[in-house]
């Protein structure tokens, strides 16, 4: 179990994100996070490449939080991306941008990616999660209402699996956990990993 796992680690979580704070708190680990603010520009290259940017920045998101700062620390940073006809569609910076997402998104396939990245006693630790996530056909109408929550404008893709969003999810090929930004079961894979050896 991985609050045993973890019980005697300081714990570092480099996020400001609910979701993934709500997961880990859910799974009983005890930890301090601090909000990492590593660049997530997107540039043309990482379009062809969507699992390597998602390691960059989760990559980028831990070494932000300073090893001098928490040189005992196991330190856990995360980034979320979802992937749809060779574009990393990142969070919307309007309104516009949410409805064209969610418009591109509407009754197609798309994947979630989910790259987690480790930093503890001087060595990195990494892994990504893909999940393949299918959307019903949305009405020009159900979009703009979806927007009118606001839910859209944080999330990658413009939409949140855990919330109003889980209307327009068909299915699922893969893990819930990482749609949601944080895939638990890769997480206690890569924990047993760096602990065990």
């Amino acid at each position: 179990m991985l609050d045993k796992l973890l019980k005697d680690i300081n714990i570092v979580l480099a996020s400001k994100s609910p979701r993934r704070i709500a997961l880990l708190e859910m799974l009983n680990i005890k930890f301090l996070h601090i909000e990492s603010t590593a660049d997530e520009t997107i540039n043309e290259q990482d379009h062809k490449n969507p699992r390597r940017y998602a390691c960059r920045v989760a990559s980028d998101k831990c070494n932000n939080i300073s090893k001098d700062m928490f040189p005992n620390c196991l330190i856990i940073a995360a980034d979320t991306i979802v992937y749809h006809n060779k574009q990393i569609l990142g969070k919307p910076n309007s309104e516009d941008t949410a409805f064209a997402y969610l418009s591109s998104l509407s009754g197609d396939t798309h994947a979630v990616y989910t790259a987690i990245c480790i930093s503890y006693k001087a060595k990195r630790y990494s892994a990504v999660e893909r999940t393949n996530v299918v959307f019903k056909k949305l009405s020009e109408q159900e979009i703009r209402d979806y927007i009118a929550t606001r839910e859209p404008m944080d999330k990658a893709g413009a939409y949140g699996i855990q919330g109003y969003g889980s209307q327009f999810i068909e299915k699922i090929n893969g893990c819930y956990f990482n749609v949601m930004g944080f895939p638990i079961n890769k997480f206690y894979q890569l924990i047993e990993q760096i602990l065990k050896g």
